[in-house]
């Protein structure tokens, strides 16, 4: 991992413990997009011609990076715009079930329709409380992030795989966008239904990129029949009669699109497995050091997995000690929030507790 943080000039200035904020730009990346702004400048329209290849190329790469060799990937600026193009197609005469402490965009996804909504507690028994909650209120849909935002309580990923064994038509959306290049994930055998991220956080793609992984018949089945309707019977071309169409309506970028492309080949090349193997040793002492500080709340101390992202008890004074010694974080819910990325290290860790020990 010392190889990849020289490709990431912010870490020769600050211990960036923030990427649950956003991820970092590279040099390699960032030559990258200078290469491809200089041959669209060069070529104008003719740069534009392959554009359909390109982008099914950036597809293709996000289906192998997630094991989904069966799904239909669709491209979105950012998942918050997938999701509510995605629930305003559906009937909303369905039950959603939700997480009680979810991210807004998730949220307001179902709530700013009228869909009747329930709620599953999160709790350090949250994959029970889930479980519970759909043999209680027989949901349609489960929509939930795979990692709470606020405070990385993450989700069991066994448990989709079983709710959808013995719930077949509970329709499964999750948002992996604090997830999705922290683990190896195989989304053909998860049981997920519709998978979303935004590519801008430990994917590294930069903002402007997120995609939609639909299973199976799943894109079909989420489609209005307002839009099949009105192309069924019209001349347009096909890239407006696909349903995929609904998302990708309009021109896509490539520079955005093909950024987030670059920086999963990037992660492929590095191995997901060793990356992951590396988050889960920084989280693991993490952990066990902030909980001997008494910093963690006893809902994460008692949860035996954790994700790469912890709030920190604190304030803005505390935010702004860190802030002083370097350290990039971020002022979330009730504490402070840190998280941590492959590019992290075991002496940025320990330079964040001597930090903490001054302070708190």
């Amino acid at each position: 991992m010392k190889k990849l943080r020289k490709e990431f000039p912010v870490l020769q200035q600050y211990t960036y413990l923030n990427t649950a904020s956003s991820g970092l730009l590279y040099e390699g990346l960032t030559q990258y997009r200078q290469a491809h702004d200089q041959e669209f400048l060069a070529g104008g329209s003719i740069f534009r011609t392959q554009q359909q290849t390109y982008l099914q190329s950036v597809k293709t790469r996000i289906k192998n990076f997630l094991k989904a060799p069966t799904a239909t990937v669709a491209l979105t600026p950012n998942v918050s715009t997938g999701f509510n193009h995605l629930m305003s197609g559906l009937d909303t005469r369905q039950k959603v079930l939700l997480l009680d402490s979810e991210y807004p965009s998730v949220t307001i996804a179902a709530t700013s329709k009228p869909f009747e909504v329930c709620y599953a507690t999160v709790s350090d028994t949250l994959e029970e409380n889930i479980l519970q909650a759909i043999q209680q209120h027989q949901p349609d849909i489960f929509m939930c992030s795979l990692v709470q935002y606020t405070d990385g309580m993450a989700i069991d990923v066994s448990l989709f795989r079983e709710i959808k064994d013995r719930y077949p038509h509970l329709m499964i959306i999750v948002d992996g966008t604090q997830y999705c290049g922290t683990a190896a994930f195989n989304f053909d055998t998860s049981g997920i239904d519709i998978l979303g991220a935004s590519g801008y956080k430990w994917l590294l793609g930069g903002y402007g990129n997120g995609f939609l992984l639909f299973a199976d018949d799943m894109l079909a089945a989420t489609t209005p029949k307002t839009f099949t309707d009105s192309v069924q019977h019209s001349d347009y071309e096909s890239s407006y009669t696909d349903p995929i169409a609904r998302y990708e309506c309009g021109h896509l970028d490539t520079l955005n699109f093909g950024s987030l492309g670059f920086s999963i080949d990037m992660l492929s090349t590095i191995g997901i497995e060793q990356i992951e193997a590396h988050i889960h040793d920084l989280t693991t002492h993490a952990k066990e050091e902030l909980t001997k500080m008494q910093l963690l709340s006893k809902t994460v101390i008692a949860r035996t997995k954790h994700s790469p992202i912890f709030n920190i008890r604190g304030d803005e004074q505390l935010y702004q000690q860190l802030m002083a010694n370097d350290i990039i974080s971020s002022l979330k819910g009730d504490g402070v929030r840190i998280s941590l990325h492959g590019y992290n290290t075991h002496e940025e860790l320990s330079k964040l507790f001597a930090t903490l020990h001054r302070y708190c």
